[in-house]
């Protein structure tokens, strides 16, 4: 049997990237099976004319993606098939790429000027329930009303007593989940959703059902029909711009989708992590059906990544279970944090950085507009992203893997599938994970890949 081997003559700078993204096409299309052993470096480098260095990085690159393994004594293999999802994004920051992969907010050094400062005033005054108590009833009762205060500008009144703080919002969407559906259960989603549901849901024991959306976001018919073949126990709506395809879902629509709750008896699970961010939005589904509602809202994405605290707010018929599953998952929110971000409630801080985000973020996507010129791309003045379709002579997969040949990194648009139907070829194109120069240059190679015919070793992997 012939022994699959990488292409020199296709390799392109950065030629560790260029070749580990060959290694990956050829484990993805079946050339190189799982558990097949990779040449040994010394002897790949010398098949290619190149460096034994650059061998080295391409095979540690696709060990840190999963995709190889190394034996001690016996080699580099193909590891056995996957059981854990690839993120979207890339797990390390590598110096020669432009990564436009992960979804994060522009970060410059008044965050951490800010942090800084807040760190100093903690030290001379922390207090001595935030160190030394391991009762959460004890720690939280301030930073609680602090949720509430910051509740109110998403635009919800809810009492403290229904504010749970935690690590931010992934933990929110699991206790959420844990509080609304048990093992075995089905909740829905969109078709085109958050990344990390599907691996949740399958550690949950939660069965997924993704719901087609349109250009308002979930499709309400399409949530009735689920309910009544799936028996469904919840839903998990992302109607802010923080969805994949950065729809703001109308008011209208959020009546609907609330009209069809409460008809089929679901609770809904709302990600709204950014918040009093995006200016003019409807109410929050919490709003309008405060009785099924689980609220969740962080910090991450609107004000600094480091201040991983959330609030997730709970309909009274919840607040004992959500408490409960926050004990057995996380005990309590980290209390240092929980002090930092409540003084940034109360004294106006937060708030103040999410004005400066938004400010930069509108600055952003002008950068987007001139880059992206003739080019058709779903986005919104207050994303953190554009959702970039393809056009049909480009495979998704290649396509990606040509950008980051070109030294720009961007998530494919399969990693947000939920589901066994098929979504269009697109990409998510992340605004704040660099610098604006850098976000220009990325976005012009992404715009030149577009244009340009694809290779015909990239038409399909």
């Amino acid at each position: 049997m012939t022994i699959w081997r990488p292409d020199p003559s296709t390799l392109k700078r950065p030629v560790y990237a260029s070749l580990a993204e060959q290694i990956a096409r050829a484990i993805a299309d079946g050339s190189l099976p799982d558990g097949t052993q990779l040449p040994v470096q010394r002897k790949l480098a010398d098949e290619l004319g190149i460096a034994v260095q650059t061998v080295s990085r391409a095979y540690e690159d696709l060990a840190r993606r999963g995709l190889i393994a190394g034996e001690t004594g016996r080699g580099t293999f193909v590891r056995s098939l996957r059981r854990e999802p690839e993120p979207p994004y890339l797990p390390e920051r590598l110096n020669e790429l432009i990564d436009l992969s992960i979804l994060k907010p522009v970060c410059e050094p008044i965050h951490l000027e800010r942090m800084k400062q807040a760190l100093g005033r903690l030290a001379q005054d922390v207090p001595a329930s935030a160190l030394l108590s391991f009762r959460p009833n004890v720690v939280f009762p301030r930073h609680r009303a602090a949720g509430a205060e910051w509740l109110r500008g998403c635009g919800l009144e809810i009492s403290p007593l229904n504010v749970t703080v935690t690590n931010g919002a992934t933990a929110a969407q699991t206790i959420a989940l844990m509080s609304t559906a048990p093992p075995g259960s089905t909740i829905a989603t969109e078709a085109i959703g958050h990344h990390t549901l599907t691996p949740l849901a399958t550690y949950l024991g939660l069965n997924l059902v993704g719901i087609p959306v349109d250009e308002d976001g979930m499709v309400p018919d399409a949530l009735e029909r689920a309910c009544a073949e799936h028996d469904l126990r919840a839903a998990f709506v992302q109607p802010n711009v923080i969805n994949p395809c950065a729809i703001l879902m109308s008011e209208a629509r959020r009546a609907e989708i609330v009209a069809v709750a409460r008809r089929r008896d679901i609770a809904l699970v709302e990600n709204d992590v950014l918040g009093p961010f995006v200016e003019r939005r409807p109410p929050p589904l919490a709003r309008l059906a405060p009785e099924r509602t689980l609220y969740v809202t962080s910090f991450t994405k609107i004000v600094m990544p480091g201040l991983r605290i959330g609030y997730l707010a709970v309909p009274d018929r919840y607040v004992a279970a959500a408490a409960n599953r926050h004990l057995v998952t996380m005990w309590m929110a980290t209390p240092l944090m929980a002090e930092i971000a409540s003084d940034w409630v109360t004294d106006g801080t937060a708030l103040d950085l999410v004005r400066w985000q938004r400010r930069t973020i509108h600055a952003r996507h002008r950068v987007v507009s001139e880059a992206l010129s003739g080019i058709a791309y779903r986005s919104h003045p207050e994303s953190l992203h554009v959702w970039v379709p393809l056009p049909e002579t480009h495979s998704e997969a290649a396509f990606v893997a040509h950008a980051r040949a070109q030294g720009v990194a961007i998530a494919p648009g399969q990693s947000f599938r939920i589901g066994e139907a098929p979504i269009p070829p697109s990409v998510r194109i992340s605004l704040g994970s660099t610098d604006a120069a850098q976000l220009r240059t990325g976005l012009a190679q992404v715009a030149h890949l577009i244009h340009a015919a694809p290779e015909p070793a990239l038409l399909a992997i």
